[in-house]
């Protein structure tokens, strides 16, 4: 096993193979299982540094993939359809294994930690990345709510840490650039949130298009609709309210912080 080391900004995470994961959720052993998942041809993984988008991004595809999340007849929570694949402890009581193709999973894994059988196989991979300015400060408030991080006292604090990739997740840079350099061994879609923020629906249609799911324009419609920062706020199956408490606290804010991080310019094409 590779070597354990403190975070000294933060006694809540530990690095491990140049990743910084949480202590209480979170075991090298269990890491370390994670690489011998077996991966099917029709699986998709959704994956993000944290903070870049990635509920946006898992109410997007969900809406894409399921029918019954678009007409709204599956009252099933968005993290039930694309499961978070490290956070095991969201979806305590399913067998991943077991799990109905085409599975979705959504992760903040780096190249290095995801099952070795993703590449060089039909499964797909979405990439989304966020400009790492806007990142850091939603990490900054974010961690003000999160119960297994140690809050920083002041954004300086909080910027030193970031630079230095004692959060989770680790280095924004070496997370980014660890998947871009070994794209060619993945069936890999990259994406940028700005581009999301800019024109949803075409990004909406790439994804769709690389997935190889044909939507007509009232369905597209639909996903662009539910979607949107008016409809996710108030949508328990999307907004992450179901949250454990012991992971965030309700009390001092929620996940969907402001309606500005992601209002979408509607164009059809």
């Amino acid at each position: 096993m590779a070597a354990i080391t403190p975070v000294p900004r933060d006694s809540n995470l530990y690095w491990y193979k140049g990743f910084c994961f949480l202590k209480e959720i979170m075991s090298p052993e269990f890491i370390d299982s994670l690489h011998d998942f077996k991966i099917r041809d029709d699986d998709v993984f959704l994956i993000t540094y944290p903070k870049s988008g990635t509920i946006w991004s898992q109410q997007i595809l969900s809406l894409i993939c399921s029918e019954g999340h678009r007409n709204g007849t599956e009252k099933i929570e968005t993290s039930e359809r694309v499961k978070w694949f490290e956070f095991r402890t969201l979806n305590p009581d399913v067998d991943y294994n077991s799990c109905p193709s085409p599975r979705l999973f959504v992760s903040h894994l780096s190249e290095t930690l995801v099952p070795r059988g993703l590449k060089n196989t039909k499964a797909k991979v979405i990439y989304v990345m966020r400009n790492p300015k806007d990142v850091m400060n939603s990490f900054y408030h974010f961690q003000k709510i999160a119960v297994l991080s140690e809050k920083s006292p002041d954004f300086q604090h909080f910027f030193e840490k970031f630079l230095d990739g004692e959060v989770y997740g680790g280095k924004w840079f070496d997370h980014l650039q660890g998947w871009y350099n070994h794209k060619d061994a993945y069936n890999i879609l990259f994406l940028k949130y700005e581009d999301m923020i800019k024109d949803l629906q075409s990004v909406a249609k790439e994804i769709s298009t690389f997935l190889g799911i044909k939507l007509d324009d009232k369905a597209m419609d639909i996903v662009i609709k539910k979607a949107s920062f008016k409809e996710m706020k108030t949508d328990p199956l999307a907004n992450k309210e179901y949250v454990p408490e012991n992971i965030i606290d309700k009390k001092c804010g929620s996940f969907m912080r402001k309606a500005h991080l992601i209002q979408v310019a509607h164009r059809r094409s």
